[in-house]
C-alpha cells in the first residue's frame, strides 16, 4: 500500500540542515558539488525541471540581495539565494530557465518531492530574514549569522531565531460524517477542514477546540493528531488532526467562513474524485486537507 503521505507538498526532504549552533565551518559558493536554489520574489528559477542550479548559473543572475547556506544534500552543499522580484519576467523569457511559485510547482509534479522540501525551508528562510532586519528588542539592525539560521543584532547583541507558526487544521467527525468548511476567499464549490492559528500557552487540543467552537459552534471532544505539513506561506506548520464533535447543530461565524455542513463518506468520496453531482470540491493531493478526507473516506479517521 503507497505511503498516505507520498502525496502531500514539502514533507519530503533529503536536506540536512546546517544548525545555528554549529561550529563547523561554512562552505564557499564554488566549492565542488555545491548548488544554489534562487527565488525571484516568490517564483523559484529552475533549470528544466530542478531547482539545484549549478553556481555559475546563478552568478548569471547578477548581484543577490541575500544568500544562505542551508545544509549538506547528499553531502554537497546547498545553499538558497534571493534575487530581485522584478527579474522573473526575464528569466522565463530566457531559454535556459523557467520560473514558477511554489505552490504551483507542488501542483505541477515535475520536480523530485525531496526538492519541494528543501525550497519550503529555502523559501521560509528567505522570508524571515527579509522581514527581520531589525531587532525586537532595541531596534538596531541585525546581521546575518550561522549561515542564516540565526540573526544578530549589532547593539544590543541579541540573537534572534526563524520562527515557524503552528496551525491546527481538523476533520471533524460525528458518526460517519464530517464537517467541511467553505472560506469565502475559497473557489466556487471547494470544501475544506477547518483550520488555525495556535494562540500563546495554548495546546494543540484546546486550539482545535476552540477554533471549531468560534467557527461552527460545536463542542468537540476526544482529539486525535494524524500528521503534520510545513506550509511556507509565509512559514506555518500544519498540524492535522481528527476531533470527535459532542453535538450536530452549527452555528455559522459568516465572518470566518461562506458555509459549513455535514458531508456523509460516500459524499465526500465523490467530493476527491470529483464526480460530485453538483460539481463539489476539495484541496488538491498536495494539501493536508485532501489527507485528512481521504484518511475518513477510507475510515483510518
Amino acid at each position: 500500500m503507497a505511503d498516505p503521505l507520498s502525496q502531500l507538498g514539502y514533507v519530503q526532504s533529503r536536506l540536512v540542515r546546517h544548525s545555528a549552533e554549529s561550529a563547523s565551518a561554512i562552505p564557499a559558493l564554488d566549492a565542488p558539488g555545491a548548488s544554489i536554489v534562487v527565488l525571484a520574489g516568490d517564483r523559484v528559477v529552475l533549470v528544466g525541471d530542478t531547482a539545484l542550479l549549478a553556481p555559475d548559473a546563478a552568478a548569471r543572475m547578477g548581484t543577490r540581495s541575500l544568500t544562505l547556506y542551508l545544509g549538506r544534500l547528499d553531502g554537497d552543499p546547498v545553499f538558497a539565494a534571493a534575487v530581485p522580484a522584478a527579474l522573473a519576467e526575464g528569466l522565463d523569457a530566457d531559454p535556459g530557465f523557467r520560473t514558477n511559485d511554489l505552490r504551483s510547482l507542488a501542483g505541477e509534479g515535475r520536480i523530485a518531492p525531496h526538492e519541494l522540501g528543501l525550497l519550503a525551508t529555502a523559501k521560509s528562510l528567505l522570508g524571515w530574514h527579509a522581514r527581520h532586519g531589525f531587532c525586537a528588542h532595541c531596534g538596531n539592525p541585525t546581521t546575518l549569522a550561522a549561515g542564516g539560521y540565526r540573526r544578530e543584532c549589532t547593539a544590543c547583541g541579541t540573537h534572534h531565531f526563524p520562527r515557524t507558526d503552528p496551525v491546527v487544521i481538523m476533520l471533524i467527525t460525528r458518526g460517519d460524517s464530517c464537517l467541511l468548511g467553505r472560506s469565502p476567499r475559497f473557489n466556487e464549490g471547494m470544501y475544506s477542514c477547518l483550520a488555525g492559528f495556535l494562540e500563546p500557552g495554548e495546546t494543540v487540543e484546546d486550539a482545535v477546540r476552540r477554533e471549531t467552537f468560534e467557527e461552527v459552534g460545536l463542542t468537540i471532544g476526544a482529539v486525535r493528531y494524524h500528521a503534520s505539513q510545513p506550509w511556507p506561506f509565509p512559514s506555518s506548520l500544519m498540524i492535522g488532526c481528527v476531533a470527535e464533535s459532542l453535538d450536530a447543530a452549527i452555528t455559522l461565524d459568516p465572518e470566518e467562513l461562506a458555509d459549513a455542513q455535514w458531508f456523509s463518506r460516500d459524499t465526500v468520496a465523490a467530493m476527491l474524485e470529483g464526480r460530485h453531482p453538483d460539481g463539489l470540491t476539495t484541496p488538491p493531493p498536495l494539501a493536508i486537507a485532501n489527507l485528512l478526507m481521504r484518511a475518513f473516506v477510507e475510515g483510518r479517521a
